[in-house]
């Protein structure tokens, strides 16, 4: 039987998670000796991503991963948490940024600020993204960014279905090159993942009612 192909995607993976285990190795031993080892899984993930495809080299890519570390539970390493946000309108149509920095589309999504609950970041990233008021309806997807290959971050993806409630479309000018409103045929290039939340998406602006999407669990994670 053919040896699977192993792909950047997969050693980035592996990097981000020994780097992550290693961050929290550190943050729990007081041994110098297992800090020693710790500190030596970090410059192998370092070396794997830099094989991956890293702009940075080694010793950045360690003064990085060393910024979010800390000691006890502070410093346990976990996925980052970003909000997403499918917005419909009364056409049928889905709300889409394109992303100033890579020209790629997607729905509206930032990072989870403290102080706010998931569907209050939703309500404030669109508008301030899109210059569209929303009302968010119901959670539809937990996503892992990893894997839908549109983030090098480990982080999970809490996507809502909205519905639009008013505003006028408006494009951040620092985070977006433009703003849509897209049917299903008719949607923008390039789009990111769009074969992992498309259906969803528009499933639920169609009213449908929708389980919760979310990444099954993969037989021998490390290894597929």
């Amino acid at each position: 039987m053919a040896e699977p192909s192993i792909t950047s995607a997969d050693v980035t993976r592996w990097s981000e998670a020994l780097a992550a285990i290693a961050r929290t190795g550190l943050g729990f031993t007081e041994s110098r000796y297992e800090q020693e080892r710790f500190e030596e899984i970090l410059k192998v993930a370092a070396d794997m991503r830099v094989a991956a495809g890293s702009a940075f080299d080694p010793d950045q890519l360690i003064e990085e991963w060393m910024k979010t570390a800390g000691l006890g539970v502070a410093g346990y390493v976990t996925p980052k948490v970003a909000v997403g946000a499918v917005v419909g309108d009364d056409e049928g149509r889905i709300l889409l940024v394109q992303r100033a920095d890579s020209g790629v589309w997607l729905y509206p999504t930032g990072w989870a600020d403290v102080g706010y609950s998931p569907a209050e970041v939703v309500v404030k990233e669109v508008h301030e993204e899109t210059g569209i008021e929303c009302e968010p309806i119901r959670l539809i997807a937990v996503l892992d960014g990893q894997r839908m290959g549109f983030t090098r971050i480990p982080l999970y993806s809490l996507v809502f279905h909205c519905r639009a409630v008013g505003g006028t479309l408006e494009a951040h000018p620092l985070e977006c090159a433009d703003v849509g409103w897209f049917a299903e045929d008719a949607m923008p290039t390039p789009l990111a993942g769009i074969e992992r939340w498309g259906e969803q998406a528009f499933a639920a602006i169609r009213g449908e009612d929708v389980d919760v999407l979310f990444d099954a669990p993969r037989p021998d994670v490390w290894r597929s």
